[in-house]
C-alpha cells in the first residue's frame, strides 16, 4: 500500500491537483486559511493519472473487500472515479446526493441498488469527513450494507478519523497529508523549512490562519 501512497502523492504534485503555498495562503470555503490547496478533479483531465487512479482504486477494493456488490461514488467529485472503478470491476454503480433533490423523485441516492448489497464507497477527498460519512448514513438508511470507502486523498485530520471511527465506517486512501508533504520535500517541490509550517497547520487547522 505504501506504492500507492508515494505515486499517488507525485502524480498530485505533478499535474497540480495539490498545491503547497506555505508562505502565500488559500482561503477555503470554510474560512480557513491553509498552505495547502486539493483539487482532485484535475486527475481526470490528465489520462495517465485519471487510469492509475482508477486502476489503484480498484485493486484496494478487489483486495479489501472481495464480495463488494456495488460501487457507489460521492457526488460530485468522485462520480467518475466511482464509474471507472465499477466498470473495471464489472459491478454497478450509483452515486449519492449531498442531499435529496428537490423535485422529481426526489432521491438521494441516484441509480439502482436493492436492500442488503455489500457496497464500496469511492471518495475523492477527504478533510472533515462530514459530507463522506453523511453519504455512508444515506446508503445505511436505504438498506445498503456499507463496507468501506476508499478515497484519493485525507488530509489526516484527527476529527476525520474519531468521525469514520465513531460511524464504524472503514476508510483506506491511496494517499495522505504525511506522505504528501514527504514527497514535496524529496522532489524538491518545497524546503525543509517549509515543512513544520504544514505539519503545524495539520494540527490545529481552523486557527491557524488566526496564528499567523
Amino acid at each position: 500500500m505504501g506504492n500507492f501512497e508515494k505515486k499517488t502523492a507525485e502524480y498530485l504534485l505533478q499535474i497540480k491537483a495539490i498545491k503547497l503555498q506555505p508562505s502565500n495562503p488559500f482561503t477555503w470555503a470554510s474560512g480557513w486559511k491553509s498552505p495547502i490547496y486539493c483539487d482532485n478533479r484535475k486527475t481526470l483531465s490528465f489520462p495517465e493519472v485519471r487510469s492509475y487512479i482508477r486502476d489503484s482504486f480498484a485493486a484496494l477494493t478487489h483486495d479489501l473487500y472481495p464480495q463488494a456488490e456495488l460501487i457507489a461514488g460521492v457526488a460530485t467529485g468522485a462520480i467518475a472515479h466511482g464509474v471507472l472503478v465499477a466498470d473495471l470491476l464489472g459491478l454497478p454503480f450509483i452515486y449519492v446526493r449531498s442531499g435529496a433533490k428537490e423535485h422529481g423523485l426526489g432521491n438521494q441516492i441516484e441509480g439502482y441498488y436493492e436492500k442488503g448489497q455489500k457496497v464500496v464507497v469511492i471518495e475523492d477527498l477527504i478533510s472533515t469527513g462530514g459530507s463522506s460519512l453523511s453519504a455512508v448514513n444515506a446508503l445505511r438508511e436505504a438498506g445498503c450494507d456499507v463496507l468501506g470507502m476508499v478515497a484519493i486523498f485525507t488530509y489526516e485530520f484527527q476529527n476525520a478519523a474519531d468521525a469514520f471511527a465513531g460511524k464504524k465506517c472503514k476508510l483506506d486512501t491511496l494517499s495522505n497529508y504525511s506522505t504528501l508533504v514527504e514527497t514535496a520535500v524529496t522532489t524538491g517541490y518545497i524546503g525543509q523549512a517549509e515543512v513544520e509550517t504544514l505539519k503545524k497547520w495539520r494540527v490545529d487547522p481552523s486557527s491557524w490562519g488566526t496564528l499567523n
